[in-house]
């Protein structure tokens, strides 16, 4: 064997004897280094072992022989190291087979003095007490040979004849005869109970239908009349809710009528700012198409006439210069310049005159195609005319040209009437 560490699984133990150790190395699955031939390895199994303990044809303790057979699982205890090194003692070197019959005999005696001390009854129908006492005296037992119990139950409970149905036949005669008469007993009393309960069960069933119908029938009732007084809630909110429907529509198609005449008014008001807009253009244009220029020909004009009034003062100067008689001179001057200021005068209100007129005429002429386009204008929006003759006079187009210039003919007078200048006269005179 050579030098060097060894290792073992979960479910086994090394022991490790020899030099340097005064009692064995237990190494629960793990690993340990080892000299040879001055120390020696050994193993021991740490598997659970499943045992069937059969008891057959035992006493209890009223004398009466069955058979329990139990199921107990059984194992080394590795993690207690004094269990293990008493184990190491008992067992190490020793097959599993060996081990496993030490622990189901030591398990097979317990069980065989427990069942002795109990009485059928008591295996029986506390199974679990039996198997408590059976599991605490052979843990006590296999511990000190370092084997733990882990598990102990029964499997199975059999009289000598093998029968396991019903109450065991193991008590004997008398006592099957008088479980039997007590179970036949009890039967009949449970019969008889459940018939009266059955009998009241029925009664109270009935009651509970009664009085349930009684209930639905109350509820139905109730329901009819609570769906009767909702109906008429739901037609009076339905009815409620359709006039306020029309009253709120009629509302609202006022509220569009007032929208829409608001339009209207705000149309209306645009127009008129419009218009007001047209007037005053039209103010500025006239500003600078008749009045500035008859200002400009007002103003040479009377350059004009202070020109000539220059001159013939002048001349008129000359003259008297010339005749060299001061006094007459001076007279002859002063009538010759009022002469000439009669002159200018006379000439300045002429051609005051004269242009006024012949601007407005010329403004006239300038407005009449605006008239006509203006009155013309509604014509051309209107998408179809219906017009009634009487058959005499013109008819279509033509009727209606002959209105629109009548229209543009009424013009003059209505500027004659306003500013007293008769645009016709003018005209024939130009």
């Amino acid at each position: 064997m050579a030098w060097g560490f060894v290792t073992c699984g979960p479910n086994e133990a090394l022991v490790v004897s020899g030099c340097c150790y005064m009692k064995p190395l237990l190494v629960p699955g793990g690993r340990a280094f080892v000299w040879p031939t001055i120390q020696q390895v050994q193993r021991i199994s740490l598997n659970t072992m499943t045992l069937q303990v059969e008891s057959p044809c035992v006493y209890t303790s009223q004398g009466v022989p069955i058979s329990v057979t139990g199921i107990a699982q059984v194992k080394i205890q590795g993690q207690n190291e004094d269990m293990l090194l008493t184990a190491c003692e008992q067992f190490l070197g020793k097959p599993e087979s060996e081990i496993r019959h030490i622990a189901l005999v030591t398990l097979e005696g317990h069980q065989r003095a427990i069942m002795g001390s109990m009485t059928v009854e008591e295996i029986y129908k506390d199974r679990k007490k039996f198997s408590k006492q059976v599991f605490e005296v052979a843990s006590s037992d296999l511990a000190n040979m370092g084997i733990s119990v882990v598990s102990y139950t029964i499997k199975d409970i059999r009289d000598e004849e093998g029968d396991s149905k019903g109450y065991l036949k193991s008590l004997g005669m008398a006592r099957t005869a008088e479980v039997k008469r007590d179970a036949r007993i009890g039967e009949a009393e449970a019969r008889c109970d459940a018939q009266i309960k059955e009998a009241i069960a029925e009664e109270q069933r009935m009651a509970s239908r009664f009085l349930n119908d009684t209930e639905i029938a109350k509820a139905q009732r109730d329901f009819e009349i609570k769906k009767a007084a909702y109906d008429v809630e739901v037609q009076t909110k339905k009815a409620e809710a359709e006039m306020a429907y029309e009253l709120q529509a009629a509302k609202t198609k006022q509220r569009i009528k007032e929208e829409q005449m608001q339009v209207k008014v705000i149309e209306r008001t645009q127009e008129i700012a419009v218009q007001q807009q047209e007037i005053q253009r039209r103010e500025k244009e006239l500003e600078a198409t008749v009045r500035r220029p008859a200002e400009a020909e007002k103003y040479r004009l009377e350059k004009i006439a202070e020109a000539n009034k220059m001159r013939i003062v002048m001349e008129a100067e000359a003259e008297a210069e010339s005749i060299k008689i001061r006094g007459e001179a001076e007279a002859f001057a002063i009538a010759t310049k009022a002469k000439a200021e009669a002159e200018q005068m006379a000439q300045k209100a002429e051609a005051w005159r004269e242009y006024r007129e012949a601007a407005m005429v010329e403004m006239l002429l300038d407005t009449l195609p605006k008239v006509a386009a203006e009155v013309a204008a509604p014509l051309s929006q209107a998408k179809k005319i219906t017009m009634v003759s009487s058959g005499q006079g013109e008819i279509g187009a033509a009727k209606l040209t002959g209105e629109v210039l009548q229209i543009v003919n009424k013009v003059p007078e209505l500027v004659k009437n306003i500013t007293g200048v008769d645009i016709a006269r003018s005209v024939h005179a130009a």
